[in-house]
């Protein structure tokens, strides 16, 4: 009867005790999953993310580059202020602000 209730109770202890392990195992490589595929997730939405800023930013840029040596163009052409706001909608204070924006060192046209 002894021999079998310290067998029942080794058993217990056993069960408990590889229980115990096992979970913490367990957490200990899902956690590691876990990072790395937040990790892996993570890079490919930053790159999507980056190509997708990276594409506004140049369409911006470049609409801005057009407009401003459209303004040049104007200016060199000896067209007014008046006419090349009525055709841009850009006034020389916008122009020379939009200008010192997209190329710092150049020196002021006007």
């Amino acid at each position: 009867e002894g021999l079998q209730e310290g067998v029942l109770k080794g058993l217990q202890e056993g069960v408990l005790k590889g229980l115990r392990e096992g979970v913490l195992k367990g957490r200990q490589e899902g956690r590691q999953e876990g990072r790395v595929e937040g990790r892996v997730e993570g890079r490919v939405e930053g790159r999507v993310e980056g190509r997708h800023e990276g594409r506004h930013e140049g369409r911006q840029e470049g609409r801005q580059e057009g407009q401003i040596a459209t303004i040049e163009s104007f200016l060199r052409a000896g067209v007014g202020w008046a006419t090349i706001k009525q055709a841009t909608g850009i006034d020389q204070e916008a122009f020379e602000l939009l200008r010192r924006q997209t190329h710092p060192a150049d020196r002021e046209l006007t």
